[in-house]
């Protein structure tokens, strides 16, 4: 079930309220799903009852992304910001350490919530931060351009498009290796998520000088990386697993950059056996 939920942040200006959108399920230790940029929480649909079954699942739309409003002035996009907004919502909730899961931007989030000692396990799934400067260029230009198309597509075009195997390719398969798989109406809501994402630009900017550089070295981490993602592509796993030693570098053969569409089970069971 959806909600939402207030609580101040720290800023240079004083204490701001933040409010996030969140969903709830399952029992057992607490999970927290973060998706990555210009998505929504609706990302882990595909995943959420599986993982319901053995963990309380939190499913967030970050700020300014999907139901979250935009940060308050005084309040910016970058990962300390969003590291104290993290920290902030699971302190009003009263999650204590829970186990997070994050995609893309929101496995570099992860990752970070790590580094703060916030959470009892790390899983990332594809994350930010590994790249070299060239491979950032590229990802960036991929992003700005999908972007882009969403704001300029009429909703009645979308809809149409969203309707065939080959339509739901050309709006999505940038993400998804198996498009097909997703709902028609997924579709549309997330590139309706897109065009409409507050936090977007900022985000992005705030991004382009970000690297993630630390060991994680009492922490179970797991990064998984898909096989076929065009996007973040694969050999930043490698990085990642030179980066951080002790972790476990897992590949998805057949994923994409979002893998939780394409192969829902095997996702569920990395990130179940990752937070054991």
């Amino acid at each position: 079930m959806s909600a939402t939920v207030s609580f101040q942040v720290p800023s240079p200006l004083g204490p701001r309220s933040v409010t996030v959108s969140y969903a709830r399920e399952g029992t057992g230790e607490p999970l927290l799903l973060l998706h990555g940029i210009g998505h929504h929480r609706q990302a882990w649909d595909p995943v959420v009852h599986l993982l319901a079954a053995e963990r309380e699942v939190i499913s967030v739309d970050l700020p300014g992304f999907g139901a979250s409003p935009g940060l308050p002035d005084g309040l910016t996009y970058d990962l300390p910001t969003t590291t104290a907004v993290f920290r902030a919502f699971c302190e009003t909730l009263d999650l204590d350490r829970p186990h997070v899961a994050g995609n893309s931007l929101g496995g570099l989030l992860a990752l970070e919530l790590g580094r703060e000692k916030l959470v009892r396990s790390v899983t990332a799934l594809s994350p930010a931060g590994f790249w070299n400067e060239t491979e950032r260029r590229y990802a960036f230009g991929i992003l700005l351009t999908m972007r882009h198309l969403s704001r300029r597509m009429p909703l009645p075009l979308v809809q149409r498009l969203s309707r065939s195997a080959a339509g739901r390719a050309a709006l999505t398969s940038t993400i998804y290796a198996r498009p097909s798989r997703r709902s028609p109406e997924a579709v549309v809501a997330e590139t309706l998520a897109l065009a409409g994402a507050t936090g977007f630009d900022a985000t992005l900017r705030a991004g382009g000088s970000v690297l993630f550089t630390d060991d994680l070295p009492e922490l179970p981490v797991t990064v998984a990386w898909g096989t076929r993602d065009w996007l973040l592509v694969p050999r930043q796993g490698v990085r990642a697993k030179r980066i951080i030693p002790g972790a476990r570098l897992v590949r998805l053969p057949g994923c994409g950059h979002c893998p939780m569409n394409d192969d829902p089970a095997l996702v569920a069971r990395v990130i179940l056996d990752g937070s054991r």
